[in-house]
């Protein structure tokens, strides 16, 4: 029976690929659809929007840290995939109780590659993995190298205001966008207020359209406190899904440097 270590470093034993999978991280869910496996999936979670028909049709089984563990069961999946950073410790745990876990644990570029080629190997998608893989890396090879790195701080919520760490996976989207996180000397998802992002002299302020949905007004609000930053909204699937929707963040990213 082959055995399989996830990047957390739990062992899982699947005799044969997977027919009944449950998926609790939005990006990871993109990525078994791109992967081909549409009768395999048999649940996701509300915040798995991408594909639009998968969000229509699929069992939601909750919120990526308020899963129905009884829904789940109900499902019979025999293999769940799971992220460290995005699912709750103890809820991975029960649902390990009956059902092998493979959980990512994905802070970098290289990490998400990794994951793709993982998960194509244990769902017998290898090939296909392999091709995203090369695609990834080829669009993130195009993205053209910067002269300057625009200093810049990301807001991934408000009421408190929360930036991201350098050790996290959208600092290295950043870093290969072109920006300099001003906050890199933290770590993961600190409070920062008005004051910290002024005395960190930044000229870009990216407001995440997730987990918290900033919206035009709140762009008007902040670019009236710091006149002298731009303050502009910022696609947060492209800087923080870390799945097939990285064929796509290249892209995105050069425009949203021609744009500033």
């Amino acid at each position: 029976m082959p055995t399989y270590t996830d990047p957390c470093g739990n062992k899982i034993l699947l005799d044969v690929y997977p027919s009944r999978i449950v998926s609790l991280v939005p990006s990871q869910t993109e990525l078994l659809y791109d992967l081909g496996l549409d009768t395999a999936v048999a649940g996701i979670t509300k915040f798995c929007i991408h594909p639009g028909d998968w969000f229509n049709t699929k069992p939601r089984i909750g919120g990526t840290k308020t899963i129905n563990i009884d829904q789940v069961k109900k499902l019979q999946p025999d293999l769940i995939i799971a992220n460290k950073e995005e699912n709750v410790k103890e809820q991975v745990a029960a649902l390990s109780t009956f059902c092998p876990v493979w959980t990512s644990d994905t802070s970098n570029l290289a990490q998400a590659l990794e994951m793709i080629a993982s998960i194509g190997t244990i769902t017998g998608t290898a090939g296909k993995a392999a091709a995203i893989v090369n695609g990834i890396r080829d669009c993130f090879l195009s993205l053209p190298a910067s002269t300057r790195m625009l200093r810049a701080a990301y807001l991934i919520w408000q009421d408190p205001y929360m930036t991201i760490g350098g050790d996290t996976f959208i600092h290295d989207m950043l870093t290969r966008s072109g920006f300099e996180n001003v906050f890199k000397n933290q770590q993961r998802y600190p409070v920062i207020s008005v004051d910290d992002i002024k005395e960190s002299d930044c000229e870009v302020l990216l407001l995440s359209s997730e987990p918290y949905p900033f919206k035009q007004q709140h762009v008007e609000a902040l670019q009236r406190q710091l006149p002298s930053t731009k303050v502009i909204l910022a696609d947060g699937e492209m800087f923080s899904w870390y799945g097939s929707r990285l064929l796509q963040a290249p892209a995105y990213f050069s425009a949203l440097i021609k744009k500033i």
